[in-house]
């Protein structure tokens, strides 16, 4: 017995409550983009800097509609081999052998070894396959490490939803899947890519909806202790550091002080517990000590006059 597919989201409240379903806390620009992107069936390229969730929005996606993920991890020298198909090698030659043995017609043996029993299906080509639950949900993931090649070659799977495969011709979608790029922005990508897809910038979070999504992935965090580490994490990111924190490392952080039963920041925790909220030993030297204890001292005097002037 097969179900129907979930439906797209009718407008941008419904798209926000979808993520927010799936524990996702979106601002409303990135929930109409998303909508548009749905709705008019448009890949979407989400770029900004790591950790701040745009991963995350595929994923989302394939839980809350009930669809299949299928990922694309980018690197330096992707190639079609790795992203869209290549022949099962090993079975062809075990095909020819016994064609050359007898005991198959050689006649037609150039078709049948290029037969699509002998396709080993990457991820490009998978994504464009029918599933009974929907249009599968396509994740190419940090495009920008891939180099140029590789970009002209999605042009076609972006335009057209289809793919050209000289032994069987051209494979094209029944329905388009719904496609969801990342970049963490490491190089350009070329506009010609960028004018098939919608756009939209992944900052991070206001401090208010940090802490909401402290609240929804680290439930029972006590609010005091979730006012400070937003408070820190946001002066961390105007700090001049390597690498700033994403969301990511705000939740690693915050599950790492609920383990150490820790109910506030003191600069004592914070020495021990900066490696993960920080990657990199320069970024922690220059914030481990005096600095911390400053950048704690500024959120706690904030926090104290945010309470003054709620009781005044």
């Amino acid at each position: 017995m097969t179900t129907d597919p979930i439906p797209l989201p009718a407008d941008v409240d419904a798209t926000s409550a979808l993520l927010v379903q799936a524990d996702y806390v979106a601002d409303r620009s990135l929930a109409t983009a998303l909508f548009l992107a749905l709705k008019l069936g448009r890949p979407l390229f989400l770029e900004g800097e790591a950790g701040v969730g745009k991963t995350e929005i595929a994923k989302v996606l394939s839980r809350a509609l009930g669809r299949q993920l299928v990922r694309l991890q980018c690197y330096e020298g992707l190639d079609v081999a790795s992203a869209v198909y290549e022949w099962n090698y090993q079975r062809q030659m075990m095909e020819i052998r016994l064609a050359e043995a007898g005991s198959t017609d050689r006649s037609r043996l150039a078709e049948d070894i290029f037969d699509e029993r002998f396709l080993i299906r990457r991820p490009l080509l998978r994504a464009l396959e029918a599933d009974p639950a929907g249009p599968k949900v396509l994740l190419i993931d940090e495009l920008d490490r891939t180099d140029e090649p590789f970009e002209a070659f999605l042009l076609e799977v972006l335009s057209d939803f289809q793919v050209t495969i000289p032994e069987l011709g051209t494979i094209a979608a029944a329905e388009p899947p719904i496609v969801i790029l990342t970049s963490n922005r490491t190089r350009e990508i070329h506009d010609a890519l960028k004018r098939r897809c919608f756009y939209h910038w992944v900052d991070y979070p206001s401090a208010a909806r940090e802490r909401q999504i402290i609240a929804l992935k680290a439930p029972g965090t006590p609010a005091a202790l979730s006012e400070q580490i937003v408070g820190f994490v946001h002066r961390l990111r105007a700090s001049d550091l390597f690498k700033a924190p994403g969301v990511a490392e705000t939740l690693d952080w915050t599950q790492a002080l609920i383990q150490l039963d820790a109910l506030e920041l003191d600069p004592s925790v914070i020495n021990d517990t900066l490696g993960t909220l920080l990657k990199y030993q320069d970024d922690i030297e220059r914030i481990q000590g005096s600095e911390a204890s400053r950048l704690l001292a500024e959120v706690n005097a904030e926090r104290a006059a945010q309470v003054a002037r709620a009781g005044g």
